[in-house]
């Protein structure tokens, strides 16, 4: 990575809160915005997998959303009870929440304003596909091209997680630098639903890099509920009128693969690649095939523009 092609960390203004964001490739290049998940920080997206998509003519920006890594800390809600989760479920009862994905569609695209960004292809996995498909309904003139990663439409009719998947969601937080190293490899083990040897050996160095920049067991729980309170965009979907991509594994145990396939269907004209053998994560072996379709997808956008 030359120094050419990444700015380091910078906090921005943005929807009167401060999100911390870096970017790889020039500034004057097509812009790609990545939106990660649950309870991730930006560096989710890891280093060279956005260096690989800067080099295919993008400038690419990752950032912490809300309550995560060093953006701003919100504050309230309590801790989700398995009692509030049964309720949802089975009731129908909604989830009392201090803010919902709108809020943080709303950040994003207030980071956009703070970069002079009028549209960019926004890309979001897990709760970023859901927070990039809000962005989507809502401002369809700042979204150049869509593409949802193993995220869902928020139907309820969409298979839950795996029991393995879920107690790794509901496990109480860990504080401590020893016992989130071990957690860390211990969740992504179950996530990434497979042995992917290059990625456990840089589990560890992952893990330590996300503890400096300072964990938020509160703010994780604050983001579920907005997931949660957020309910169903499957009939507002069919609103969405940027060209979409919707990628995801086929053993993914958080968000079932009838998740992207939900979506896909519920977006007029979206394309849908089912990746075999992938679980909830971006492995290594799989960038090329990832970066290779978000890379393609956008030009294909940008060349409709133009």
């Amino acid at each position: 990575m030359t120094e050419l092609l990444y700015q380091p960390p910078r906090m921005a203004k943005a929807n009167g809160i401060d999100l911390c964001y870096d970017s790889f490739g020039r500034d004057d290049a097509d812009p790609v915005l990545l939106i990660m998940g649950l309870g991730a920080q930006m560096i989710h997206w890891d280093d060279e997998f956005c260096a690989d998509l800067a080099r295919r003519g993008f400038r690419v920006i990752r950032f912490d959303n809300r309550d995560i890594g060093q953006s701003t800390k919100m504050s309230g809600g309590k801790k989700l009870s398995p009692l509030e989760l049964l309720k949802l479920r089975f009731l129908k009862i909604p989830v009392d929440a201090p803010y919902r994905l709108s809020d943080m569609a709303n950040d994003t695209v207030g980071l956009m304003d703070a970069l002079g960004i009028p549209s960019a292809h926004i890309v979001g996995a897990s709760m970023g596909g859901m927070i990039a498909q809000e962005i989507a309904i809502t401002y369809p003139q700042r979204v150049k091209s869509l593409t949802s990663i193993m995220s869902t439409t928020g139907n309820p009719k969409v298979p839950p997680p795996t029991r393995e998947a879920t107690a790794v969601l509901m496990a109480p937080p860990v504080t401590t630098h020893d016992e989130y190293i071990v957690r860390y490899g211990q969740t992504w083990k179950v996530l990434r639903a497979g042995s992917f040897p290059l990625d456990e050996a840089r589990d560890r160095e992952r893990a330590e890099r996300t503890f400096a920049r300072g964990l938020n067991p509160a703010g994780v729980g604050r983001q579920l509920r907005a997931i949660l309170a957020s309910g169903s965009r499957k009939e507002r979907l069919r609103n969405v009128t940027a060209p979409t991509l919707v990628i995801h594994g086929t053993v993914d145990p958080l968000v079932r693969p009838e998740g992207g396939k939900d979506t896909a269907a519920s977006i007029p004209g979206a394309k849908l690649l089912m990746i075999e053998g992938m679980g909830h994560a971006l492995p290594i072996p799989m960038w090329p095939q990832i970066v290779g379709a978000i890379a393609d997808h956008a030009k294909a956008a940008s060349a409709k523009i133009r």
